[in-house]
């Protein structure tokens, strides 16, 4: 059991969780091909359906210049082509190449061990108590998000 530490503010500790979360996936990820910022594209992707740029970066709230240079580091590492729009030929559709395709459920299994790993010792009953109350937390910061700054 890790030595008790010093009491913390809640949005501290989650701050905290989130960044030594963050570093061990990234490194993880990074052996199977893939980055911890790419985890927005993979996933709007994963269905098959092809998608603009414009709509990958509004699903991953992030500016149109940032995805196209995630986009093209994607593009250049081989996990997503682009394809002519067939409702517009003068816009191409973002999707995962078959060999994306391939190593996801790896790095998906390395997400899956981490997140197992992190709560372990939990009972499923904590579990669940934590899901609820991140949510209600979630549910606080987005309609923050949507007072201060609009939608």
């Amino acid at each position: 059991m890790p030595e008790s530490r010093p009491s913390m503010p809640p949005l501290k500790l989650i701050g905290h969780v989130h960044r030594g979360f963050q570093r061990m996936a990234d490194q993880l990820l990074r052996d199977q091909g893939f980055a911890l910022g790419q985890l927005p594209v993979l996933m709007a992707l994963k269905d098959g359906r092809p998608r603009s740029q414009a709509e990958l970066a509004r699903l991953a709230n992030v500016e149109q210049p940032s995805m196209a240079q995630l986009l093209n580091r994607m593009e250049r590492d081989g996990l997503v082509e682009r394809l002519p729009d067939p409702e517009d030929g003068r816009s191409r559709l973002i999707s995962l190449t078959a060999a994306c395709v391939e190593r996801m459920p790896k790095a998906k299994g390395v997400m899956q061990a981490l997140g197992t790993e992190a709560l372990q010792g939990f009972s499923t009953e904590e579990v669940q108590l934590l899901a609820d109350l991140l949510a209600r937390l979630a549910d606080n910061v987005d309609d923050m998000v949507e007072r201060r700054l609009g939608p």
